[in-house]
């Protein structure tokens, strides 16, 4: 396969983009606190446990991610069935409580649907929210996508890139006859089990039957065998060392993702996708399958043999295979920048990315030294302020988090340096612009109501900086300003760490002293 030099830096830059901040994870978490207050006006739901799931909890969701939430009623207790038509009851009330409130809009409620949800946008974050009733399932497959991004994080970024590109091409929408989500990141699981040599097991290998069947008894006990087991298999399979090691790049895992479902409408007529096996599997040979209904197969591997490309309609899998097939072709040619940037994102982003870089490159060309990433967030400043962060939610350091800033050392510059201005001694951690002797003419001549010639020359204000200013301020660009005012980027939420919940450990009440979490991270 031709490597293309512009793809991976490419990817990187449009990773940039649409990975969540620090802010974006907080703005979910205020959003999580007002729907709990909203709960509490509601006479037949006090008691009741807000729990977000979905992309959020397995850490898969973009910046403009959706926001997946389940009002829990036996939360902690022994898991009881919730009827569908107490559930669509149940959220009716909740949906009379929300327009009462005011705090939220574009209400919807799909009564209908498989699993009954309410659509809301927050007023305040315009973060749009799907709400649903005792959504167990839901919680326990988000948690199983987080444990095997775990293993290798190239799954994370893919799932990112596919599901922005498949938004900029309008077949994330379950709704239309596309893919959903889910089945997105279910994909991206098959190529990484059948790419050579395989980068993930079969998941049968993490968790030997459907989980969603042990979802019996004590809830806690439940959540925690499951957990168990599967953190024991995940840690088995990273110690093997008899396995071969796949050393691809994110761009050729992409390219052949693309490439390996070009002729999905083709393979679906006879072939499903099986991620619990990890490979295509013969639907008139899988009984569980049988009768074949669905244009597109692709199973779920948590809940055995629900179809999760089951909203995938005939006319539209032809139009998705084209895509597949047309995205391909453009990333194996020799494509630029802009192409890459134009066939995988949508419009967005792409201002976003041109925006951006633009500002860079116009930084660079000043002379700066730019303290901010390509989306214009500030990176940490130092030290310090990671541990703040740490201590604020009780976690450790993300993962993701850059490196801290090396502060310049102290220059011992004489008294009389024209460094030193108005002979102060010099700040630790800057350094001031030289003062040419021409500018203080020009200083002079502007006092005195006279307006100086330009002058190009080496030591003009125009190539020195603004006079005064240190070098963070140059050119009406304050590069320096502190890392607290920016979004923090890929901060790592706090239910990674061992809380059971996306709010801070401190407002969060302890269900018999233990967090939800593998046993091997505890």
């Amino acid at each position: 396969m031709s490597r293309n030099p512009f793809l991976d830096p490419t990817l990187q830059e449009i990773l940039q983009v649409i990975k969540p901040t620090r802010a974006d994870w907080d703005t979910r978490i205020r959003v999580i606190d007002q729907l709990r207050d909203v709960l509490q006006t509601v006479e037949c739901l006090r008691g009741a446990t807000v729990q977000p799931f979905g992309s959020f909890v397995s850490n898969l969701f973009t910046r403009w991610g959706d926001l997946d939430l389940s009002v829990d009623l036996f939360s902690g207790s022994s898991i009881l069935f919730t009827g569908k038509k107490q559930k669509q009851t149940l959220l009716g009330h909740l949906l009379r409580a929300l327009r009462a409130s005011g705090l939220w809009y574009k209400l919807q409620f799909v009564i209908h649907a498989r699993v009954p949800i309410l659509k809301v946008v927050s007023g305040h974050q315009r973060i749009s929210c799907d709400i649903s009733i005792d959504n167990l399932d839901g919680l326990l497959k988000s948690r199983f996508l987080f444990w095997i991004s775990e293993i290798d994080g190239r799954f994370r970024d893919l799932v990112l890139l596919v599901k922005e590109w498949a938004k900029a091409h309008n077949i994330n929408d379950s709704k239309n006859g596309t893919f959903n989500s889910y089945s997105l990141s279910l994909l991206v699981i098959f190529h990484l089990q059948t790419c050579v040599p395989a980068i993930l097991p079969p998941l049968r290998v993490i968790y030997p039957k459907s989980a969603v069947d042990d979802l019996t008894g004590v809830r806690k006990t439940a959540e925690e065998s499951i957990a168990q087991v599967t953190a024991a298999n995940i840690a088995r399979f990273k110690l093997d060392t008899a396995k071969s090691v796949n050393r691809s790049s994110l761009s050729e895992l992409l390219v052949s993702f693309f490439a390996k479902f070009s002729d999905i409408n083709v393979k679906a007529q006879e072939l499903g996708v099986c991620p619990f096996t990890g490979r295509w599997e013969n639907i008139s040979s899988n009984t569980t399958w049988l009768p074949k209904t669905y244009s597109l197969f692709v199973e779920d591997p948590f809940e055995q043999p629900v179809n999760a490309a089951r909203s995938v309609s005939r006319r539209n899998l032809d139009r998705i295979a084209q895509v597949f097939q047309i995205t391909s072709q453009r990333l194996l040619s020799d494509c630029n920048r802009n192409s890459i940037i134009g066939v995988l994102t949508g419009q967005h982003i792409q201002e976003s990315l041109y925006r951006t870089i633009s500002l860079h490159s116009q930084h660079h060309a000043n002379g700066m030294h730019n303290v901010r990433n390509l989306h214009g967030q500030a990176r940490p400043r130092n030290q310090q302020m990671q541990q703040n962060w740490s201590q604020s939610y009780n976690t450790q350091n993300p993962p993701y988090w850059p490196p801290p800033t090396q502060s310049r050392p102290q220059q011992n510059l004489p008294q009389n340096n024209p460094r030193n201005l108005q002979g102060q001694p010099p700040v630790q951690g800057r350094t001031w612009p030289v003062i040419t002797q021409t500018q203080t003419e020009q200083k002079s001549q502007y006092k005195n109501g006279n307006r100086p010639f330009k002058d190009t020359s080496a030591g003009s204000s125009q190539n020195q900086g603004h006079i005064g200013k240190p070098s963070g301020h140059m050119n009406g660009v304050n590069s320096a300003r502190p890392a607290y005012m920016n979004g923090v980027n890929s901060a790592r939420p706090a239910y990674m760490n061992g809380v059971n919940s996306a709010r801070p450990a401190s407002k969060i009440p302890s269900q018999g002293g233990q967090m939800w979490r593998p046993r091997h991270e505890q």
